[in-house]
């Protein structure tokens, strides 16, 4: 094999072997560097996978942010989380619940979506519409609810229209001809929603009394004789609150509202079960779709996945923790979870699936 070299215009001497020119001492030195920095990054890497995920959690506190006030639903569910909720976390962390109320909660969801740190520190539960309001043209949305890190829901919520025993509607079908005034606590809250949608849909004739201040007030308006209904009354409240009525026939229970009977209510129908059509049904899953995230918790979008991987299954245990449903039963909570990667699941399937037009119709049947 030949060899030959020659001397550069420079100081290094340049060799070629066989036509091939060798490096230079700059280009090694160049080399060399950028070998010890891959050899760095190399071992930053393995330090990285060496740590397990639950180790950011040490030494932290997160916070549980609550789009509704003190006391309500959402903030008892919340709480009762943010009790048992740490000691199925790495280290345990303190968890902080923080009230972050207004616009139904849209507050809270816009603030997790677009300021709220993405480390894993900060989650929220907001109402269980919320998701989903972008496909009704609802204004003030700032968020995408499919780019959300879901962790799980406490409850798949199912609602049920009720009518007064002395109302003289017993059964679903006496909707259709016979008007039934019902109660609710506001333009955009389920009892208010649920029968404009359902009569829209399905020619129900069921007049709306909006304005009253919480679904309290509602039932107490039944009982006065105001109103004589109340269509989108969260089942598991019913049975808490109001035993004695059911017991004494004080109620008829004229379908449910939701994806899914609730195993309580074998034989009363669902609400779809009356839609004619495919373009019904599309639009009642749409509105009633909610009741499947009945008590949503969710972080910003950007949570490092091993972090959420850690926190959904910390939700998990929760959920099946015997102190956990012990606190919930004394509160009178219903627990029927859904995982993190469940709720995921039902809120990008509903966008995927609902057209424009479907989304369009059942808007226009809201306020």
């Amino acid at each position: 094999m030949r060899c030959s070299s020659c001397l550069a215009p420079g100081k290094y001497l340049i060799l070629t072997v066989c036509g091939r020119q060798l490096p230079t001492r700059a280009k090694l030195a160049r080399r060399v560097r950028r070998g010890v920095l891959a050899a760095v990054m190399a071992v930053l890497a393995s330090t990285a996978l060496a740590q397990a995920p639950g180790d950011f959690f040490k030494d932290k506190s997160l916070n549980l942010y609550i789009g509704y006030s003190v006391g309500g639903a959402y903030d008892l569910y919340a709480r009762l989380l943010a009790r048992h909720l740490p000691k199925h976390l790495p280290h345990s962390p303190a968890i902080l619940p923080r009230n972050m109320e207004g616009a139904g909660s849209l507050r809270l969801a816009n603030w997790l979506y677009g300021a709220a740190p993405r480390d894993g520190t900060a989650m929220g539960t907001i109402g269980r519409g919320a998701p989903f309001d972008k496909l009704l043209a609802r204004p003030g949305i700032e968020f995408e609810a499919t780019e959300f890190s879901w962790i799980g829901s406490a409850n798949d919520e199912v609602s049920i229209c009720v009518a007064w025993h002395t109302s003289g509607v017993s059964a679903f079908a006496d909707l259709m001809h016979k008007e039934l005034i019902v109660g609710a606590a506001g333009a955009g809250s389920d009892d208010d929603q649920f029968p404009r949608v359902i009569n829209g849909v399905l020619g129900t004739k069921m007049r709306v009394v909006s304005g009253y201040p919480g679904g309290n007030d509602v039932v107490l308006a039944m009982e006065r004789g105001e109103v004589n209904g109340r269509c989108g009354w969260s089942w598991s409240s019913v049975k808490s609150t109001h035993p004695t009525w059911l017991a004494a026939g004080k109620i008829n229970i004229l379908a449910q509202l939701g994806l899914s009977r609730h195993p309580d209510l074998p034989d009363i129908p669902l609400v779809t079960d009356f839609a004619k059509t495919d373009e019904q049904r599309r639009i009642l899953r749409l509105i009633l779709v909610r009741q499947a995230l009945g008590r949503p918790f969710l972080g910003p979008p950007g949570i490092p996945p091993e972090r959420l991987a850690v926190l959904r299954q910390g939700f998990n245990e929760t959920m099946k923790d015997p102190e956990f449903l012990a606190d919930a039963e004394k509160l009178k909570l219903e627990v029927r979870p859904l995982s993190g990667e469940q709720a995921e699941v039902v809120v990008r399937q509903i966008y995927a699936e609902t057209s424009p037009t479907i989304a369009q119709r059942a808007a226009a049947l809201l306020p």
